[in-house]
């Protein structure tokens, strides 16, 4: 077996072995960083190394990344060693193969925008809780005489905040009310004439 690998490598010209070489190495690494995904072990490998890359001021781009760097190589080996197999000449091997290591990169840098697209936050923006319907949760005193509770929904989820009124009588609790503005910073201003 060993014998027929070495004749094999042998028999090969130096333009092959050089994309038979890139493959391997780089499907190695991506089999290694697929692992290590899946596993949530890449945050301290590959995590700050492709975070050095990322937040280099000359590059700037999410194009310039480790793993689309190995996935460049990894598509860029392969689609070489299928030209060579093919009897392709060599300028259209290097050529189809760049073009194959561009795509899949696009490719990724596409798909991580549109996953990116998905995300949340999670953190409550007050300023969504205006104009929104809620009750009491604790009692308003009115003109602005002291602070009360109210619950609602903001951005999907319920919360209980602090709020006060204009309003000329108390709100009673489990009245409806709705946001009218936002005072300082949390300080939801609430009306009962909705």
């Amino acid at each position: 077996m060993i014998l027929d690998i070495s004749t094999w490598w042998q028999a090969l010209e130096s333009f092959e072995r050089i994309y038979w070489i890139i493959a391997i190495v780089f499907s190695a690494i991506f089999a290694l960083q697929l692992i290590l995904s899946f596993s949530g072990g890449d945050t301290d490998a590959v995590g700050d190394a492709e975070m050095v890359i990322d937040d280099d001021a000359g590059l700037g781009s999410q194009y310039f990344t480790l793993k689309n760097m190995i996935a460049f190589f990894t598509l860029f080996g392969w689609v070489g060693v299928a030209g060579t197999q093919a009897g392709w000449s060599k300028p259209v091997v290097v050529i189809v193969a760049l073009l194959a290591g561009v795509a899949m990169v696009a490719l990724m840098v596409f798909m991580l925008s549109r996953i990116l697209r998905l995300q949340q936050s999670g953190t409550m923006e007050i300023k969504n809780a205006i104009n929104q319907f809620g009750n009491t949760y604790l009692f308003i005193p009115a003109a602005r005489d002291g602070t009360g509770k109210v619950q609602l929904k903001v951005q999907g989820s319920l919360h209980e905040l602090d709020a006060i009124t204009d309003d000329e009588n108390d709100i009673p609790t489990g009245k409806l009310v709705k946001v009218t503005g936002i005072i300082g910073s949390d300080l939801l201003l609430v009306t009962t004439k909705v």
